[in-house]
């Protein structure tokens, strides 16, 4: 592969973008990316996903219609900048790609491995990881100093902060442009060195992880400690409803991720979560977790 020279890097501008991954944070990171004026290459190896995907994102950009948060023109604008594609050849053209899939890291590393093969030498190559070390990922990769965590919170429209992560080979340049992208996006940066969990899951995980162990302790119900936060603390959503947005897989991984990484008994993942995850009771997106999804209304599972 040749080597790009300096100045050309200086020089990259972000105005294509691709996103690996067309489930809850990938069409979210699709739908901010084209309402901002970028053009986007939506990837996912599954044609359902990628179609479920799109129709979320217009889904999700009509209900900004209706409570004019965007213009009707400025939807169909950002409808026709989104290409859905199966094949990594689709992103070949990319300034910036950003992958979004599972929480595991082999399945990571293998990602970049083959998209690095079709990318042009200068495109940043981008991890929206919760918690994997940033540097190790990017070893991974052929371009190092090209590759940065920029970590989304869900669900993307609504939230505004994005987390950005440079590991120890993140160059200056791929640091500002990823901050400018970011500010295009009308979103906030907030900086994290690369540890494990970053910032905000290093908070908000053990949280979680620590009301499924007073539920495991038999302090309280499910209900009982989702209304105590929400009514004590005036959090927005219970912990145990909030890890069911999230996803219990994910929520696992990630105190996995702290446990291993930190070597602190503080992040010992709950054995319940364990349990629930292993009956694939993994929140709302397989209609079961904390709560029973299947009926008209969520109804506790514990």
């Amino acid at each position: 592969m040749r080597a790009v020279p300096v100045d050309d890097i200086m020089a990259a501008v972000i105005k294509k973008v691709g996103v690996i991954g067309a489930g809850q944070m990938g069409n979210g990171i699709a739908h901010v990316a084209a309402l901002a004026g970028f053009d986007v290459v939506l990837n996912d190896v599954s044609a359902d996903r990628l179609k479920s995907g799109m129709a979320t994102i217009n889904g999700n950009l009509a209900r900004q219609v209706s409570k004019k948060v965007v213009t009707e023109d400025a939807k169909t604008q950002a409808l026709s900048r989104i290409v859905a594609a199966e094949k990594f050849d689709d992103l070949a053209d990319c300034d910036l790609v950003i992958e979004t899939a599972v929480e595991k890291e082999e399945v990571k590393r293998k990602i970049f491995h083959e998209l690095c093969a079709i990318l042009k030498p200068e495109a940043i190559v981008a991890s929206d990881t919760s918690s994997i070390s940033i540097t190790r990922l990017a070893a991974a990769t052929d371009r190092p100093e090209r590759f940065i965590g920029i970590h989304f919170m869900n669900p993307v429209p609504l939230m505004e902060l994005v987390e950005l992560i440079r590991g120890i080979a993140t160059d200056d340049s791929t640091f500002e442009a990823a901050k400018e992208f970011v500010a295009k996006l009308g979103k906030q940066v907030a900086v994290s060195e690369d540890f494990p969990a970053f910032i905000v899951n290093r908070i908000l995980l053990p949280m979680i992880n620590e009301a499924i162990y007073t539920l495991y302790e038999g302090v309280g119900n499910v209900e009982a400690i989702d209304a105590a936060m929400k009514l004590g603390a005036h959090h927005p959503m219970g912990p145990l409803e909030l890890a069911d947005f999230i996803g219990l897989d994910t929520c696992l991984s990630i105190m996995q991720v702290l446990h291993e990484g930190l070597a602190d008994s503080k992040y010992r993942p709950c054995p319940l979560l364990v349990k629930y995850v292993e009956a694939g009771w993994l929140g709302r997106k397989t209609q079961r977790g904390f709560y029973d999804y299947r009926g008209a209304k969520p109804v506790p599972t514990r």
